[in-house]
């Protein structure tokens, strides 16, 4: 999104020795946009997502283990694996358990690690095309006007949020992929929006649209072999996150040394400080509460028995057990898989529609 600056308007008088002293007290305008960063952090995180993409399928080596590969004669040892055991065209899932998928059993045996490695890793070729066209559109976008140093600490404290709730819900399968992480970029998005209110035009507009891409991308986790856990929990991460990073200053709280005509305002406004405030509260207690529970093994769906809709909901044309009986999934892994590439290429082309669409909303 883009700043709303006000047209600068150049006046020529004839100035009196008095009014040229009072001008030289005036502070020198502050309403210019800042200059952008050159975004490297983000396109340095889709190399390394893509790259562990294709060392996944290097280390799966279908053909060595299966005669059911899919592109074989292509793909040759990069072959995907059989669209029973994937349907989103990847490795296997023991293939991405050694490599640090998300997996709460083996969490709870000590394996923490996995809450940071599994946002790295990708099921599928749709799932690691939809997820870096979210992060090129988003991400860049974001670091240009804040920085990798806020865009980085963003991205990575929401995967972890978004892992860290999975973990806590998903126990009968495993979990990967770096859309908490993208999650926790668009309820960033949301909060930066909501907490710089005063420095945009059309707003409104803008909030509809943002909110409306949100839960369409949210929606998607209804479907089967996705885990919406790790969505809703990288965007409450990345929501109050970005009440903390994303705030923007007054436009004239720097006063130059020297400067004695008014008293110099504070850097942010009054609501900003009570918004950083609630977040910073919010944040300590969700991962406060959030790690408790998963340091003495609690299953959060003992507390909450609706919740596992959150993630799947079961229609006619999909089971939301990951232990249904072969013959009857027989009847609809291939549905599923059309149905879950499809959605997840449709959401991410909204999102990457809205985020080019929406500065020009918001200007």
């Amino acid at each position: 999104m883009v700043r709303k600056d006000s047209p600068e308007i150049e006046i020529n008088v004839h100035s009196t020795p008095a009014a040229a002293a009072q001008s030289s007290s005036q502070p020198p305008n502050q309403n210019n946009a800042p200059e952008e960063w050159f975004p490297w952090l983000v396109p340095t995180i889709f190399i390394i997502n893509v790259a562990l993409f294709i060392l996944s399928m290097y280390i799966n080596n279908c053909p060595a283990h299966s005669r059911s590969c899919v592109g074989i004669e292509s793909l040759h040892r990069f072959a995907f694996e059989n669209i029973h055991e994937n349907p989103l065209l990847g490795p296997s899932t023991s293939t991405l358990l050694q490599m640090g998928a998300l997996d709460a059993n083996k969490v709870f045996q000590g394996q923490r690690w996995r809450i940071f490695t599994c946002m790295w890793l990708h099921a599928g070729v749709f799932h690691i095309f939809t997820n870096m066209l979210s992060l090129l559109s988003v991400g860049i976008r974001l670091e240009q006007e804040f920085g990798f140093a806020r865009i980085g600490l963003l991205y990575i404290v929401s995967g972890i949020g978004g892992s860290l709730l999975s973990s806590l819900f998903i126990r009968k399968t495993i979990s990967v992929g770096a859309s908490g992480a993208l999650f926790g970029l668009l309820g960033a998005m949301l909060s930066e929006l909501l907490t710089n209110w005063a420095i945009y035009a059309n707003k409104v507009a803008a909030l509809v649209m943002l909110v409306l891409m949100i839960l369409m991308n949210l929606l998607v986790g209804i479907l089967p072999h996705v885990d919406n856990f790790a969505h809703i929990g990288g965007f409450i991460t990345g929501f109050f996150l970005g009440f903390i990073l994303l705030a923007r200053p007054q436009l004239d709280w720097i006063v130059p040394p020297g400067y004695y005509g008014h008293p110099m305002k504070p850097q942010y406004k009054l609501y900003q400080y009570v918004l950083i405030v609630l977040s910073v509260i919010a944040l300590i207690v969700i991962f406060t509460t959030g790690f408790v529970f998963l340091y003495r093994k609690i299953d959060g769906n003992n507390y909450c028995s609706w919740c596992h809709y959150l993630s799947c909901v079961p229609t006619p044309l999909w089971s939301c057990d990951p232990q249904c009986n072969v013959r009857f999934c027989d009847n609809l892994v291939r549905e599923i898989a059309r149905n879950i590439n499809l959605f997840f290429l449709y959401s991410r082309l909204i999102t990457y529609f809205t985020i080019i669409v929406l500065p020009f909303i918001v200007y």
